[in-house]
């Protein structure tokens, strides 16, 4: 399919195949979570032994000295912190290997607000150390500060920008704001660190009175920043440079559904896993600065990517009529929610709406024997089933046992929830002895992995993804 693209309907996923092509796998970083730990925790103390170093005990002398090195301490932490920050933004395949973009979330999330509070804490600590130290009142100091202290109004510019984001970030903000208009306030972030980094170039004690200190400094900011460059794009200008990724076609597969087809050249080289997920930016006038994630929805053949995506706004409803031929960057590949996590023979897919679409992949490409795959698909309606053709043929060829759960809960058809957890222990005797990958609506993966933990089934068996609505 390299350099040429079809119609819409002449280009469509082959039936499933019984064996799948085999493309390259990601890479196996050999790190783990407990190495990540002891870097963290290494470099947080370097940063209190040089802090003490240069004299920081002394200052614990008199109370305004307490409260200036409260105000040291939370600076010196709440930029490492910030630099942390940098490198849970930079997508990088290790750190995705070892947590997973789940726990990179919540983390990115919790860093970033601990990180802020610790530089209000800077603030105010601070000033009032400097005031009880000159007799002054807060407010006279805080207004001194700005006005005759080099770079301190600077900092305070970026301490703002810092709070900006944060409230961007606030869940109730969020679901208010467009991701474009959330986008482009997080942009400025890396303006915030940029005059962060000037107040401590020029005021901070490890900068003024040790080279050595200096060049830990920035060396962390070195690491952060390159980070972010090599994964966040540097990664993807590479691929989208060498496979020249385009839209070879788009094919409605329900109502409000539609997979979109990805081309390119040497897509067999490509090393990318069933249940993996890309960051999807179409080159259009109004599509280049967008990034989404979607999930691949067949397993990787080195002809095509498959993602499907269903109609849930303007933005989506746009890329189901994307034009053949349009040119693609992929962000990517991300996410463990691959077979690379199973612990067991035998394998359970619970799958909820368009959440389907990772795991119609993993039903494609997972080891199977007769018996050993089963997949649950729990759809409000029958509209709702995507795929329905291909399950099928795929439980047939691989030996895999599908069950639709279909209806409206509360409704004759459905009149209790299908996934409570004696009806997973109903429909699936065995599942104590299987993985559990979960993917759908965030209501139902939180019913669901609360049941399978009713059932005390092992957190090592149980794999999700929750899917952005």
């Amino acid at each position: 399919m390299d350099g040429t693209y079809t119609t819409r309907k002449n280009v469509r996923a082959a039936a499933p195949a019984r064996k799948v092509r085999r493309v390259p796998v990601p890479r196996v970083w050999p790190v783990t979570a407990n190495d990540f730990y002891a870097i963290l925790g290494g470099l947080a103390f370097l940063i209190l032994g040089m802090w003490v170093r240069h004299g920081g005990i002394n200052e614990l002398a008199t109370t305004s000295g307490i409260f200036t090195a409260a105000g040291e301490i939370s600076a010196l932490y709440g930029t490492y912190l910030v630099l942390i920050q940098l490198i849970l933004m930079s997508r990088s395949p290790w750190l995705d290997q070892i947590f997973g973009q789940d726990r990179i979330t919540d983390a990115h999330r919790w860093v970033g607000f601990t990180a802020i509070w610790l530089l209000v804490g800077h603030a105010v600590f601070t000033t009032i150390g400097y005031a009880m130290g000159i007799g002054a009142s807060p407010v006279d100091e805080l207004v001194t500060l700005l006005t005759t202290y080099p770079y301190v109004l600077w900092s305070a510019v970026s301490l703002l920008l810092f709070i900006a984001v944060a409230i961007s970030s606030v869940r109730a903000v969020r679901r208010k704001a467009s991701y474009e208009t959330w986008y482009a306030i997080h942009l400025y972030t890396y303006l915030a660190i940029a005059l962060g980094f000037l107040h401590q170039l020029f005021v901070g004690v490890d900068f003024t009175t040790d080279q050595v200190a200096s060049l830990f400094w920035i060396g962390l900011y070195l690491v952060a920043f390159g980070s972010l460059a090599v994964f966040r794009f540097g990664q993807p200008i590479a691929i989208t440079w060498r496979h020249r990724f385009r839209v070879a076609n788009v094919v409605e597969e329900a109502p409000g559904v539609a997979s979109l087809y990805v081309a390119g050249r040497e897509l067999d080289q490509l090393a990318v896993r069933a249940g993996q997920w890309f960051r999807l930016r179409f080159v259009t006038k109004q599509g280049w600065f967008r990034a989404h994630p979607f999930s691949i929805s067949a397993a990787p053949n080195g002809k095509y990517l498959r993602f499907t995506i269903k109609e849930l706004g303007d933005y989506t409803k746009t890329l189901q009529a994307i034009p053949v031929g349009t040119r693609v960057i992929l962000e990517g590949p991300y996410g463990t929610f691959t077979g690379a996590a199973r612990t067991k023979a035998r394998v359970l897919l619970i799958a909820g709406g368009i959440g389907i679409t990772p795991l119609r992949a993993l039903l494609e490409e997972l080891p199977a024997s007769r018996g050993n795959l089963t997949l649950l698909y729990r759809a409000s309606g029958p509209e709702e089933v995507v795929f329905k053709g291909e399950i099928d043929e795929l439980a047939s060829l691989r030996g895999a046992t599908v069950h639709y759960l279909v209806g409206r809960r509360g409704s004759r058809e459905m009149p209790a929830d299908p996934l409570d957890p004696r009806s997973l222990r109903r429909l699936v005797p065995d599942i104590h002895d299987r993985d559990i990958y979960v993917c759908g609506p965030s209501g139902m993966m939180t019913r669901v992995l609360s049941g399978l933990r009713w059932l005390r089934i092992s957190d090592k068996q149980i794999h999700y993804e929750r899917f952005a609505f």
